[in-house]
């Protein structure tokens, strides 16, 4: 087993020993952001738009971030050295910090940075092999005029709602609709179908996370000669669709095998290869050429 490391206070020590703050806002209210990074071959796979993605997130909720993306970069090379193994991933939290009790963020005087590597296995290989059998939950996607979903905030909890659901009805991931309906996204990672040919996503106004990896399948799609557009859906298109697959920095990339017990055409697709292909070729070109 991986023994993780955790960067707390400007040291690295063992994950089974860091400690927070009980009177730390992050643990009290939620009150922070994060990211989550896969490193590959020692190297951390996109780390710049993880890093500008986090000081966006802290900006929009008003969270000083005292350290530059240079000192930040540093701090995670510094962390992924530490670390036992070649590959893993890593956790980079931001915090509004230490304050006394009651939501006022003003009590904080210092945001609190902590940085995680250790390992992360979201589904089992046979599942990654075969697909993941998914749900549409009933636990909605919050909407934009409560919390943007372009804010990575600590505040999971609609998300893991929706996760008991799958887990209750013995699936592998639930699907978030957003209040009208329409497909948002899957509890901790992005949703693609194929459908005639096209590669479509929920556009980000639908309550989907403006992923990195959304991003990068939708550049290396395009790239590769598909069509791939963002484009709103709703439950009859996942039900319709050729194929569906999951994409995310912990999912990578994983098939489906069905919703709501309906089968896409195909699992894993011709697509969903094509793609894979791409995406892995895409890491060795950054992280093993770079390290």
């Amino acid at each position: 087993m991986n023994k993780g490391v955790c960067w707390m206070e400007g040291k690295i020590q063992p994950l089974s020993e860091a400690r927070v703050s009980v009177r730390d806002h992050g643990l009290l209210y939620g009150d922070g952001v994060f990211e989550g990074v896969r490193f590959y071959h020692g190297t951390p796979f996109m780390l710049g738009e993880h890093l500008a993605r986090l000081q966006d997130s802290a900006r929009a909720i008003g969270l000083e971030c005292p350290w530059r993306q240079e000192e930040l970069t540093d701090i995670v090379t510094e962390v992924v050295a530490a670390f036992s193994q070649a590959q893993g991933y890593l956790r980079i939290l931001l915090t509004r910090g230490e304050g006394a009790l009651g939501i006022d963020p003003r009590s904080c005087a210092r945001p609190q940075l902590i940085i995680i590597a250790d390992g992360l296995q979201m589904m089992e290989p046979a599942v990654r092999e075969q697909g993941a059998d998914l749900i549409i939950a009933s636990t909605r996607r919050l909407p934009a005029d409560g919390l943007d979903p372009r804010i990575k905030s600590l505040n999971y909890l609609n998300h893991i709602l929706a996760r008991m659901e799958a887990n209750h009805a013995g699936a592998h991931e639930a699907v978030l609709l957003n209040t009208r309906g329409q497909v948002a996204e899957g509890t901790a990672d992005n949703l693609f179908l194929v459908k005639d040919g096209k590669l479509l996503t929920p556009p980000v106004t639908d309550g989907a996370l403006a992923g990195i990896t959304r991003q990068l399948i939708l550049d290396l799609a395009r790239e590769d000669g598909l069509a791939a557009r963002e484009q709103t859906l709703a439950p009859y298109d996942l039900y319709t669709a050729d194929e569906c697959f999951l994409t995310g920095t912990g999912a990578e990339l994983i098939p489906v095998r069905s919703i709501d017990g309906r089968k896409p055409h195909q699992c894993p697709g011709p697509v969903f290869q094509q793609l894979s292909r791409c995406f892995h070729h895409h890491i060795d070109q950054h992280c093993r050429n770079n390290p």
